[in-house]
Order: structure tokens, then sequence, then C-alpha cells
């Protein structure tokens, strides 16, 4: 497992300088690709760690480790759509991002939310004993992914926390969380690294164009080298090329293209290519696809402005119907068709 990302030492230092949040609940939130799942991970397999370093840190060499590793520790269990279950295979991931950078993408048909299923069958690992009298940690990742039945199932545990257990709880989206969950939370907002430190990190990671990437991904240095490098990398270039023509948008074969792409994704992208859009025929400024300036240009001259407008407010309707298990060709089908309307005045 990959060592604590530069921007995220100082968090660890005083995270770890109090124990307050031991053997009850810890809300890990903020934006999306800064490496929140990889913390949670790091932090659980530190606390379980029979010899962790003075830093806090596990020693990598125990027993315990070995097993976190493994994905078989006794004391563990990670709880997330049956989705990003099914394609991570219980292995470590970066929001959405594997240890390789490949993105993770949610196997089509697949639940998109924790069901309560999920969260009943914890019963039996939070109130009996633990392995060797040990503490247990619970990871729920996304925790905004919850289906409401699901969330008031895990309330109840929070109101009544089992003893020596930890709830880790990491969210994208915190306001989406019940907000008598987030009481019962300790709540720790991520950093996002500074510009210069994403854009080194990026470089690192061997990205041949850092600036483009991470602008597209809105400053997130996880999710530019999945849009750089990853699984995602083909299917994004497609989105980008297709959207940049001027002439007329064939949306059907741009759907049938996507189909088998994460569908929150694509949708995400559409929401930034309309920001761009808009933003630049009010106020003359792109701020994610600064890459292709030129074609943004010659759209937002001939698009309805506040027609755009009105299709810009319907994403993020369009947003939480991705979730749920559908048609995804139809689904783009149609998104498409309407971003193009937007485009023939």
């Amino acid at each position: 497992m990959a060592e604590l990302y530069d921007w995220q030492r100082g968090t660890w230092e005083r995270l770890l300088q109090g124990r307050a949040f031991w053997t009850h609940a810890l809300l890990l939130k903020g934006r999306k690709g800064i490496g929140k799942w990889a913390f949670a991970r790091h932090l659980a397999k530190s606390l379980l760690c029979s010899a962790p370093r003075p830093d806090g840190q596990a020693c990598g060499q125990c027993a315990s480790c070995g097993w976190f590793e493994q994905d078989t520790h006794p004391n563990f269990v990670a709880v997330m759509p049956e989705a990003l279950q099914n394609a991570s295979d219980n292995r470590s991931n970066q929001d959405n991002v594997d240890t390789k950078g490949n993105d993770v993408t949610a196997r089509k048909n697949a639940g998109q939310q924790i069901a309560i299923d999920q969260i009943r069958r914890l019963s039996d690992f939070v109130y009996l004993t633990g392995h060797q009298q040990g503490h247990k940690i619970v990871l729920i990742y996304p925790a905004e992914t919850m289906h409401g039945a699901a969330a008031n199932a895990l309330l109840k545990k929070l109101e009544e926390p089992p003893e020596n257990v930890l709830f880790i709880l990491v969210t994208h989206q915190v306001q989406h969380l019940l907000p008598t969950i987030r009481s019962r939370c300790q709540q720790l907002s991520m950093p996002v690294p500074d510009r210069e430190s994403a854009l080194n990190w990026l470089q690192q990671q061997g990205v041949a164009d850092p600036h483009v990437s991470l602008a597209v991904a809105g400053f997130s240095p996880l999710l530019a080298l999945t849009l750089a490098q990853g699984d995602h990398a083909a299917s994004f270039d497609r989105f980008m090329q297709q959207l940049a023509q001027t002439r007329s948008l064939d949306a059907m074969a741009l759907a049938e293209a996507l189909q088998s792409t994460s569908l929150p994704d694509v949708v995400d992208w559409l929401q930034k290519w309309c920001y761009d859009l808009v933003c630049y025929r009010s106020t003359g400024q792109i701020r994610y696809f600064v890459s292709q300036q030129s074609a943004i240009v010659a759209l937002s001259k001939n698009m309805d402005l506040q027609q755009a407008i009105a299709f810009a407010r319907t994403l993020y309707q369009r947003q939480k119907l991705s979730f749920h298990p559908l048609n995804a060709r139809l689904f783009l089908e149609e998104l498409f068709h309407d971003y193009a309307a937007i485009l023939q005045r």
C-alpha cells in the first residue's frame, strides 16, 4: 500500500496527536480525487498494526499488516456499493483510482448504492468480540451512497456505539449525509494540494501535460491522473474530441462509444464542458477545458445562452439519476441530444 501523499502528512500528524476519535466515528470529507480513500485505509492499517512506527504509521511487517494487505484482517471490514466492490475486488483504490492510477469503473448493472442489507450484516462484526480482544474498524465509502434505509440503520449503531469499534466514513459530498450522522462523527476536512504540489506529483507519475489534466479534473490530482493515464483516458479523449467539433454532434454514436463508461463521470465531464461554454460567453474565462479554447469560443458564440444555462441546471438532476441502474446508452443519447439542442440556434 502506498505511503501518505505529501499533502496529507500535516493532517496525519494533527490527527494522531489525539485519539479522541478512537472507539467512535470519524468522517473524512473533501472533494473527489484527493486521496481520502487511501488516507482512510492507511489510518485503519496503522491503528490495527501491532508494532506501529514512532510517527503512528503501520510497520508493514507484522502479521496484522500482512492480513490487512491481503484483505483478510478479522478486525476490518470495508462497506461500499456493489459496483465498486466488484470493480476493485476489495483492493485499495484512491477515490475511484487504484494504486496504478487506473479508474475503478462500476460494473454494468451493479448496485451504485450501499444497501441496507450491507449495514445490517455489520451487526455480528461490531457486536462480537474482536480477534485477540483487539479494536475493530468499519470503513464506509462513499458514505453518501448509502440508501436512506441503510443510513438509518447505521445511525442506530452510531447512537449507541459498540465498544472498541471505530467507524470511518469517507464522503465526497458531506451535504448528502443525514445531519444526525454528521453530528455523531468527528469531522475531518481532507486537504486539497496546492497547484504546485499537484503538478509536481503528476509529473512524477509521468503525466505528459499535467496542467491540462489538472484543470479538467477540477484540480484533483488523482482524477487528473485517471484522465491522463487510466482506463478512462480513451473515453475522455473521445468525449472531448466529439464535443469540440463545431459541426453537428452525433449524439447516438457518442452514446454508443461511451455506454460502458461510468455514467456519473460522463455527466461530470459534460457539466464542466457546459460550465466553460456559459462562463466564456458571460465572462470570457475558461476554467476546465483550457486546451479547447478555440472550440469553446466558436461553440459559445452559436449557442442559446439561456437555454444553455437551463440545460446546465438539469445536469445536476441527471447526475443523481446516473447512479441508478438504467439503460446507459439511452441515458447518454438523451443527454447528448439535449446538449446538441442548445447549439442549434
